[in-house]
């Protein structure tokens, strides 16, 4: 059985120290979103509030479009199409655990997602 700890300072502790080994895995039914880090063999479980996905700010006119700011629940369903599309495009770009942030971007569609989590686990196997 794995052990399970509910709090952000061990996701934030696992990114500072090995931030190319946490990659996002998928979104659970119950507004979950998973990160998988291969370095500490463990499972990060950000259960979101809120999801809010927005266009890059440094991208130029003349690249491809990328989408508007939504709100959720397409916000939601936008970083699900994402996952689905180019999830290796995917990273932890920011997280404060005292503001319950999270931000993930996609290189790939130059989107920018901005979690609020209600609730952080920790679950290593």
């Amino acid at each position: 059985m794995a052990q399970v700890i509910r709090s952000g300072a061990f996701l934030q502790q696992c990114w500072s120290v090995h931030p190319l080994c946490l990659t996002v895995k998928r979104i659970a039914d119950d507004r979950t979103v998973v990160l998988l880090c291969s370095s500490c063999r463990s499972a990060h479980h950000l259960q979101c509030d809120t999801v809010i996905a927005q266009a890059s700010a440094s991208q130029s006119q003349s690249e491809a479009p990328t989408p508007p700011v939504t709100g959720d629940p397409e916000g939601l369903t936008q970083l699900a199409s994402c996952i689905a599309g180019h999830r290796p495009a995917l990273s932890l770009r920011e997280m404060d655990v005292f503001e319950d942030r999270v931000l993930i971007r996609c290189a790939d569609c130059r989107c920018h997602y901005a979690l609020a989590v209600s609730q952080f686990e920790m679950r290593q196997k």
